[in-house]
C-alpha cells in the first residue's frame, strides 16, 4: 500500500485546505474504517451473541473477531482480558466502580498524578470519598516528568491503587509505565494505565509493560466513535463483577437470583456496538500496515518542526519541555496577554483545528499557573505544510489582536 496520507480520509476533500491539529481530541477517519462499518451495516449487520440463524453467525464472528484484533495490538494473553466499552472514559470508570468498589477499604490509599485526564481523575475521587480512602496526587516536575524514585517516595503500605496515562493528554511526554509497574507490584500496588494517548502513537504491550489495567478509545486511533476498550488482568476481572446488568451478561436468571456470563462478556451488557468495533478492528489494521515505525518518525519530525518554529516565535510559551523529543505528538503553549480562546479563533480564520481551554486536565493546568492553553496535536495525516501553515498563522496573532510586538 502506498505511503498513507491526506488522500485516505475524506474529511480532506470535504474541506479542502483544513489543517487538522486536533487529533488528541479525537482522530480523523481513513476510507477502510468507513468502509468496514458501512459494511458491516449493509451485509452482517444482526444482534450479535443471540441468534443462531446465518446472519447472527456473521455478525458475532465480526464483533469477536475485533475482539482478537485488540488483544493481538496490544499483547494481551487471551480474548477474556478484553471488554468492549463505550471509550476510555467508560473503561475507568467501570475499573472504580468494579475493582475499586470492592478492594478499597478506609484509610486506604489511591494514588493518581497530577497531570491526569478528568476521566482517570474524577472516578477515583468519588470512590476516596465513598470508601473513606485517601487520594493522593504525584507531582510532577517542572517540565511534566515523573520519575521511578518519584514514585517510590509517594507510595506507602497503604497505596492500593496507582493510576497514570502513559501519555500525558496535556504535555505529550511518555511516562515510564513498565518500571512503574514494577515498583507498584513490589509494594502490592495495582496500577491502572490510561492509554488514551499512547495506544494510537506507540506501540503497547500490556504484557511487557506488566499494567493490571489499561484503558483506551477507538476513536483517538481512526476508529468510531462509541467504542473503546478495557485491558484487564484476567484473574482480576474474575474477582471484579458486573458493572452493568441486564441482557447478555447473564448466564441463567430466576426470580431469586442470577448467575453471569463468563468473561468478557459478564461487563458488556445489553446489545453491543458491533458496527464500532469492526470499525476498530479495521482501524488496528490500518495503523499495522502503516506501521508504528513510519507512524512516530512522522509525529517527531512534525513535532520538532512545531517546537522549534514556537521557540523562535516571541512571547510563545511551551507548557512542558521545550525539547521535541519529549512530546509525543502533542505541543500545549500559550502567548503573552491572549486568551487561549482567541488564539483557537485566528487559527480557525485560518482553516487551522486546534483546541483551546483546560484539556480536560484542570488539576495540571492550576498545578502549573495556566488558567488554560492551547494544544496542537499531529496523526500520520498531517504534514510538513501543515505544521508550516501553522507557523506563519502563529507569529500573526499577537498583531491580529493589537500588539505592536
Amino acid at each position: 500500500m502506498p505511503y498513507f496520507d491526506k488522500r485516505d480520509f475524506p474529511v480532506f476533500d470535504a474541506m479542502p485546505g483544513l489543517v487538522y491539529l486536533d487529533s488528541t481530541a479525537t482522530s480523523q477517519k481513513p476510507k477502510p474504517v468507513i468502509d468496514a462499518v458501512s459494511r458491516y451495516y449493509r451485509e452482517e449487520n444482526a444482534n450479535p451473541l443471540r441468534g443462531l440463524y446465518g446472519l447472527a453467525v456473521k455478525a458475532t464472528d465480526a464483533y469477536e473477531n475485533a475482539r482478537t484484533a485488540v488483544r493481538d495490538f496490544i499483547g494481551a494473553a487471551s480474548e477474556r482480558e478484553i471488554v468492549f466499552t463505550r471509550n476510555a472514559t467508560e473503561s475507568l470508570n467501570l475499573i472504580a466502580s468494579s475493582y475499586g468498589r470492592g478492594n478499597i477499604r478506609q484509610n486506604d490509599e489511591i494514588l493518581v498524578t497530577i497531570s491526569e485526564h478528568h476521566s482517570n481523575f474524577l472516578p477515583w475521587q468519588i470512590l476516596a470519598k465513598e470508601k473513606g480512602a485517601r487520594l493522593k496526587f504525584l507531582k510532577c516536575g517542572e517540565n511534566g516528568e515523573y520519575t521511578p524514585e518519584m514514585l517510590e517516595k509517594a507510595l506507602t503500605p497503604r497505596t492500593k491503587i496507582f493510576a497514570a496515562a502513559q501519555i500525558s493528554n496535556v504535555i505529550g511526554r511518555l511516562n515510564p509505565i513498565k518500571e512503574f509497574a514494577e515498583i507498584c507490584h513490589k509494594n502490592g500496588t495495582v496500577i491502572v494505565c490510561d492509554g488514551a494517548q499512547s495506544v494510537p502513537h506507540i506501540p503497547v504491550n500490556v504484557r511487557e509493560l506488566g499494567v493490571d489495567f489499561l484503558a483506551f478509545s477507538g476513536h483517538k486511533m481512526f476508529a468510531p466513535m462509541g467504542i473503546g476498550v478495557l485491558y484487564g488482568r484476567e484473574e482480576l476481572l474474575e474477582q471484579m463483577p458486573p458493572f452493568l446488568y441486564g441482557g447478555e451478561m447473564i448466564e441463567y436468571v430466576t426470580l431469586c437470583g442470577a448467575t453471569f456470563a463468563e468473561l468478557p462478556h459478564k461487563f458488556e451488557a445489553g446489545t453491543v456496538n458491533a458496527g464500532g468495533a469492526v470499525g476498530l478492528h479495521a482501524a488496528i489494521d490500518y495503523i499495522s500496515e502503516f506501521g508504528f515505525a513510519k507512524l512516530e518518525k512522522r509525529e517527531k519530525e512534525l513535532t520538532r518542526l512545531l517546537i522549534e518554529g514556537m521557540k523562535e516565535t516571541p512571547h510563545v510559551r511551551i507548557i512542558g519541555s521545550d525539547e521535541p523529543d519529549d512530546h509525543c505528538g502533542i505541543v500545549s503553549f500559550t502567548i503573552d496577554d491572549v486568551h487561549p480562546h482567541d488564539i483557537a479563533a485566528i487559527f480557525d480564520e485560518s482553516g487551522i483545528a486546534v483546541r483551546a481551554g483546560h484539556h480536560c486536565a484542570q488539576p495540571l493546568h492550576k498545578y502549573l499557573g495556566v488558567q488554560s492553553s492551547v494544544r496542537a496535536s499531529a496523526a500520520l495525516y498531517n504534514d510538513r505544510r501543515d505544521a508550516e501553515l501553522f507557523l506563519e498563522c502563529l507569529k500573526t496573532i499577537r498583531r491580529r489582536m493589537g500588539y505592536s510586538e
